[in-house]
């Protein structure tokens, strides 16, 4: 993958990451604790996700990257 194209999708994911942190305090402050516990391991599962398939095979490639959104 060419690295203009992995830089994008890895700012991406991070946004994504970041949208789905806020979304669980949106919830954790205004829903039950039992509907907290489900969205939030759904949005542990999403961010699994990216960071597993997407982003760790990006930073395989491109290990440079890595080091410049996750630290």
């Amino acid at each position: 993958m060419k690295k203009e194209v992995a830089t994008e999708i890895v700012d991406l994911m991070v946004e994504f990451g970041d949208r789905l942190n806020q979304s669980v305090a949106m919830v954790q402050k205004d829903c039950s604790e039992d509907e907290l516990v489900v969205y939030r391991r759904a949005a542990g599962k999403l961010m699994g996700t990216m960071l597993l398939d997407i982003m760790n095979p990006i930073f395989d490639e491109h290990p440079d990257l890595k080091s410049d959104r996750l630290e």
